[in-house]
């Protein structure tokens, strides 16, 4: 195209002006960045970018860092900005979104973004930018979304933000930014996401939050603020989700925070309120609530029952007083209740053994009194109820008195009758010829019972059915009963004897670095999971039963419990877990039949499943997991998944756990600092979610290296090819719509995030949740748009 119109330029006269050559000149420019358009495939409306756009441009590419080269495209004039510039979009030549998240970007934001009159977005979030936000953001008078999240910006938010009138969301998580918040904030009529949570803001929060009419989510959690909260929440009617926690905030809850009747999340744990909850039955839409750690006090009311939406009520850490009322078992959407470390009395309602979703319930230390509910006991550990003196039958050491026996009624005697001599001697004759007769059948029954236990010692030669024996079988052989060997059970549906362990049938389903793992099958046909552990790897015995004694506490529902451990005489240890029918997740996603298949909803809430069992193990229970795997995430019979081998490195010897570690490097699951730090940490953690994400995604095990590149860096080298859709599983991308495209490539995004070679440039396992919950709960909503337009 060039040549021909030199050859124009030649014989033609009309073009020898100077004028006329600028203008063909200019021309020629504009063809060549149509011919680039549509060689990158970028959408562009053939109106080339304003001067001053593209002056600003590179002026904020100036003052970034860019490690990984993803700015090469900005290399011209800036003319071309919008026909091919990654993480540029424009409309009619001026630019309307700076789209720049998970990039590696450093360096600063420049002040002349705020050059770009006709920006709406900016998205650069989850990079490693550092500086102040600049305060000529606020001269953007179309911006919608501001998304810094996740990176290292400080100084304050500048209040010139709340100027923008058409702003919606504002994200700014996981920052060091610092100061008060801004008094006139939500002045936009249209603000509803406001996340300024993970910094250290100080001072109150203003009045103009309580005040906005357009807000739905309000997040302010972990940072410094103090001071009570504004008393003028009834303007802001949309509210649906409020998370203060980890402030120093003070004062009584205000009334009209209860008068929010689309409220469907409330956290305001870890601060200093105080006063009652009488007014919180009027949040009916209720569905988490948390006020764990406060100064609070009163009875619980009864009018909680009218939060029949409620899925978590934690009021643990303050001083409520008072029984606990009975009609809490009428919330039967009740999943976690913690009433803990207060000061309530009396007994424990049995309508709380028939709420149908609790799976998590903590009443320890308080002043509880009487038995513990059977079904209650039998569903909980022992450690639900712990600290409440008065309290029994919930654990053996805590076991209730046994009810004194009423005395018969005794007829009424008109007259006594003296007993003579020969009378008294023949009931004590009786008497005495009745307890030789039950000695005679005590010997009986040992001497039965001994003959019994030797012909069974010199019996038959083992089966030779499908079954294995059972493990810990052959260690207990000839020491007859139980083995001698010590039995500590936690809790579970199943209870079972150590010889009822011992004799069980089972097959082996798999072994690993710690051991081998059998399903055992009971003689009541109950069947549990049993790992024996390797012998001479673990810590001595009393090590280990205490740390043992630790993990049999730990309970979530994306968590194996551990439901029993059993110590033989001979040195052998057996752990004890409910079995999972569907097995490890590797085998669900790679040992199926090409007839089976494994949908994106259902791949999706297993990664979120397992994010939060992670999520627990890091905030609650303190624990690094340490060998995250595939194979370690088991699939019950509803394919909710369940982290296995959780805390199993506490139990055994630091050789030991060395090995285990470079075995997950060999199956690829290992983070790369490893090979130096040699113990595991919250972000090796979240590298290991990040690669199990991934195979999900794909379809593909990280044990099968391709080109010499594990998992990650195979992903990454499509990726940064522009083949992205070539990463995904065949089987999502057959049927998939234009939403769950979308949440395919944010989960993508987001897993990439977490397998970053460097762990600082890691998410934790909060942020991690927080952003897959957050996919998913946009995609549905775009689905049901899609419907609704159908």
């Amino acid at each position: 195209m060039a040549d021909h119109f030199k050859n124009l330029l030649a014989g033609n006269s009309k073009w020898s002006s100077f004028s006329n050559l600028v203008f063909f000149l200019s021309l020629l420019l504009a063809l060549s960045f149509s011919d680039l358009r549509l060689a990158s495939g970028a959408k562009w409306d053939g109106v080339m970018v304003s001067r001053a756009d593209s002056q600003a441009l590179h002026a904020i590419k100036n003052g970034l860092v860019d490690f990984k080269g993803v700015l090469r495209s900005w290399n011209d004039t800036g003319a071309g900005a919008c026909a091919g510039w990654t993480g540029i979009k424009c409309a009619g030549g001026e630019v309307i979104a700076i789209q720049l998240p998970f990039k590696g970007l450093g360096g600063r934001i420049s002040d002349r973004i705020g050059e770009l009159q006709s920006l709406r977005r900016i998205s650069l979030h989850d990079n490693a930018l550092v500086g102040a936000i600049p305060a000529t953001i606020g001269f953007l008078p179309n911006l919608r979304g501001l998304y810094l999240f996740n990176n290292r910006l400080s100084g304050s938010l500048p209040p010139s933000i709340s100027i923008c009138p058409l702003l919606q969301t504002v994200d700014v998580s996981g920052n060091q930014l610092a100061g008060a918040i801004p008094p006139n904030l939500a002045n936009s009529t249209r603000l509803y996401r406001l996340n300024l949570s993970f910094n250290s803001f100080s001072g109150s929060i203003p009045v103009s939050l309580s005040l906005s009419s357009s807000l739905y989510f309000l997040a302010l959690q972990h940072n410094n603020l103090s001071a009570s909260l504004p008393d003028s929440w009834s303007s802001a009617a949309k509210l649906k989700s409020i998370t203060l926690d980890h402030n120093s905030l003070s004062g009584k809850i205000p009334t009209s925070l209860t008068r929010l009747v689309f409220l469907e999340e409330l956290d305001l744990s870890h601060n200093k309120f105080e006063g009652s909850i009488d007014e919180i039955g009027s949040l009916l839409s209720l569905v988490k609530m948390n006020v764990e750690k406060n100064n609070l006090d009163g009875s619980i009311p009864e009018s909680i029952q009218r939060l029949q939406n409620l899925s978590v009520l934690n009021l643990s850490n303050n001083r409520f007083s008072g029984g606990i009322p009975p009609i809490i078992g009428n919330i039967t959407s009740l999943n976690s209740l913690d009433l803990s470390e207060n000061n309530l009395t009396g007994e424990i309602p049995l309508s709380l053994s028939n709420l149908p979703n609790l799976t998590s319930l903590d009443l320890s230390y308080n002043n509880l009194s009487g038995a513990v509910p059977p079904l209650l006991s039998k569903k909980f550990n022992s450690t639900s109820f712990a600290g409440n003196i008065q309290l029994c039958g919930y654990a053996p050491s805590a076991p209730c008195p046994s009810p004194a026996p009423t005395p018969p009624p005794q007829p009424k005697r008109h007259r006594r009758h003296k007993l003579s001599t020969k009378d008294i001697i023949l009931i004590a004759s009786g008497a005495l010829l009745l307890v030789l007769l039950i000695l005679c059948c005590v010997l009986l029954c040992c001497l039965l019972g001994k003959k019994t236990k030797s012909s069974k010692g010199g019996g038959a030669p083992p089966s030779t059915s499908k079954a294995a024996a059972a493990p810990g079988a052959a260690a207990a052989e000839g020491e007859g009963g139980d083995g001698g060997g010590k039995l500590v059970h936690f809790d579970g549906p199943f209870v079972f004897t150590a010889n009822d362990l011992l004799c069980a049938t089972a097959e082996i389903m798999g072994k690993s670095s710690y051991g081998t793992a059998y399903k055992a099958t009971l003689e009541d046909e109950n069947q549990v999971a049993v790992k024996r552990l390797r012998e001479k790897i673990t810590k001595p015995q009393k090590e280990f039963e205490l740390e043992a004694s630790n993990l049999g506490k730990i309970r979530h529902p994306n968590i194996l419990a551990l439901r029993a451990f059993y110590l033989g005489p001979k040195g052998e240890k057996l752990l004890v877990y409910d079995y999972m029918p569907n097995g490890s997740l590797a085998s669900f996603l790679h040992a199926r039949g090409p007839e089976s298949t494994v949908p994106w909803p259902t791949r999706m809430n297993i990664a979120i499943g397992i994010t939060r069992g992670l999520c627990y193990l890091h905030t609650e229970a303190n624990h690094i997991h340490g060998n995250l795997t595939a194979t370690n995430v088991l699939l019950d019979e509803n394919t909710d998944p369940k982290i296995a081998d959780v805390g199993l490195s506490r139990l055994m010897t630091s050789a030991a756990t060395a090995n285990v570690v470079a075995t997950a490097g060999s199956m690829g699951y290992r983070a790369p600092e490893l090979s130096k730090l040699k113990n595991a940490t919250d972000k090796t953690d979240v590298f290991s979610l990040g690669v199990i994400v991934l195979e999900l995604l794909t379809g593909k095990s990280p044990s099968e290296a391709k080109d010499g590149l594990d998992l990650p860096q195979w992903v990454a080298s499509i990726v940064k090819e522009e083949w992205t859709n070539e990463v995904f599983d065949v089987e999502l991308m057959r049927d998939a719509s234009s939403s769950v495209g979308d949440e395919l490539l944010n989960t993508l995004k987001l897993a990439l995030h977490c397998v970053d070679p460097s762990p600082a440039a890691r998410p934790e396992a909060l942020q991690v949740l927080q952003k897959l919950e957050e996919i998913k709960a946009e995609s549905d909503v775009a689905a049901a748009d899609v419907v609704k337009s159908e």
